[in-house]
């Protein structure tokens, strides 16, 4: 994901919406469980980028597939979460201190953990605050597995796709 100015940055949103919405949303896996692929923007934008811009765009991706669904902001508010404790989580995956890294630096089984705690951690979010309810809390943990697995393939086919290669 090549991510230079704010242009390209707002257009790679506008197409991440339009395959979530128009594509991914129709695709119900087993009957209910749809795979999301909006959050890859926020695992891999750049670091080094200006952080409040980050946060706004994760906003806005957000907020533009809430405008869609309907969802009433739940969308925003996860993927804004992910993209604030987005370091946290990278250093937590890998046993990193920089902030300037590169994936082939990385290992295989880092790579996948990053990207399953923040796929889950998306999911647990936006299905908890959709449901709220504590009498189905397992219910809704299992909802949150599946439908990370399925993302999880979809997001690890758009990383091989597309081979995430720069320094972020």
């Amino acid at each position: 994901m090549v991510s230079r100015n704010i242009a390209s940055d707002l257009l790679l949103i506008a197409i991440l919406t339009a395959f979530q919405i128009f594509i991914l949303n129709r695709i119900a896996l087993f009957g209910q469980y749809i795979p999301v692929l909006y959050p890859v923007f926020v695992m891999f934008y750049p670091f080094f980028r200006n952080q409040f811009q980050f946060l706004g765009l994760s906003f806005l991706l957000g907020l533009c597939v809430d405008a869609f669904l309907g969802t009433w902001g739940i969308n925003a508010f996860a993927t804004t979460v992910i993209a604030y404790f987005r370091t946290i989580i990278f250093r937590t995956s890998t046993d990193t201190t920089t902030d300037f890294f590169s994936f082939q630096g990385i290992q295989w089984t880092q790579f996948i953990f990053f990207i399953i705690t923040s796929i889950f951690i998306h999911q647990f979010l936006v299905q908890f605050i959709e449901f709220f309810k504590f009498d189905r809390f397992f219910e809704i943990l299992f909802n949150v597995i599946v439908t990370s697995l399925i993302s999880f393939v979809f997001i690890l086919a758009y990383t091989l796709a597309f081979k995430i290669k720069q320094k972020v």
